[in-house]
């Protein structure tokens, strides 16, 4: 009897080791995977902050955590079946349904820069009479979920591809793990951020003075903030859609904008020593969102001036 337990003890031990390793593997899978998506991430958090700028304080983190499930809802329902379907059994569709979403993602960037230039406005704004706050509300959550979906997908497809000779339950489990945690960090410091101006009028009113001046600092900030977001967000969309633009081409045989984005980035690494690195990686996203700002622009025109198409919902 002793000998069984004994021997059942070591099965258990090795079963544990096994799982332990497997844990690992996935944990150290879903890091390589995500840190592929920083472009999109960054993308993300920088973008939703607008869906609640100017809208009732009170609303703010009840319009988060609606976004946030929709979010989790987009990935967990809905992208990560699909992607776990396509990477079985249509690998070859992957590519060209990360090139959409890079289109997309340029089409909302330049529509942007063309309302900040003085553009037509596509969609209710904050500069128009609101005559129902619920409606206007809802819009603005269901373009931001709608929005999400193509940024999740995006994050989806990149963290797939860094895994794709993975089994599938490690493909499984990857993406899962890199959808809660990307969604949980991305809509946990967009929550921070739009709270930062309550945080600073809280602080305005303690007794230290120490707290009273970081409060002050934080309500003066935080507009300052608002904008450099909005700017990083579109910025983002631009480098990020561009970005998949480039690669995609190369990577369906069409190298001609590869060639030319990589060989300045390169140039700029080889001509300037030490910051090569950082310079190089500037000319790259910068070259990227200009290549996403032409593609861009060329949809919005088509959309909004060749079919007569309306343009997003919520800006």
């Amino acid at each position: 009897m002793p000998s069984g337990l004994v021997a059942l003890l070591d099965d258990i031990s090795v079963i544990a080791k096994a799982a332990s390793a497997s844990i690992d593997d996935v944990a150290a899978a879903a890091g390589r995977a995500g840190s592929k998506t920083a472009g999109v991430v960054i993308d993300d958090a920088a973008v939703t902050p607008s869906y609640v700028t100017g809208l009732s304080p009170a609303r703010e983190l009840p319009i988060i955590w609606k976004i946030t499930k929709g979010s989790l809802k987009n990935k967990l329902l809905f992208l990560l079946p699909g992607a776990l379907l396509l990477s079985e059994f249509l690998p070859q569709a992957i590519i060209w349904i990360l090139m959409l979403g890079g289109a997309f993602l340029c089409y909302e960037g330049a529509e942007k820069v063309m309302e900040k230039l003085g553009g037509a406005k596509h969609g209710e704004t904050l500069e128009d009479e609101i005559r129902d706050p619920v409606a206007f509300e809802n819009k603005r959550v269901g373009g931001a979920i709608r929005t999400d979906l193509i940024l999740s997908a995006e994050i989806m497809a990149i963290a797939l591809n860094e895994v794709a000779t993975e089994t599938l339950v490690t493909r499984g489990l990857v993406l899962a793990l890199v959808a809660v945690v990307v969604t949980l960090v991305v809509y946990g410091a967009v929550g921070v951020i739009v709270k930062l101006d309550d945080i600073g009028l809280y602080l305005t009113e303690q007794a230290s003075n120490a707290k009273q001046a970081f409060g002050r600092f934080l309500l003066r900030m935080v507009p300052k903030l608002l904008v450099a977001l909005s700017l990083i967000g579109t910025v983002a969309m631009l480098w990020v859609g561009g970005g998949i633009i480039v690669h995609g081409t190369h990577e369906v045989g069409f190298h001609a904008i590869y060639d030319v984005v990589h060989g300045a980035e390169y140039a700029v690494k080889g001509a300037v020593g030490a910051a090569g690195g950082v310079l190089g990686w500037v000319t790259y996203a910068a070259l990227s969102a200009v290549v996403g700002l032409i593609l861009g622009s060329i949809i919005a025109f088509t959309l909004h001036k060749v079919l007569g198409v309306g343009g997003s919902e919520a800006h």
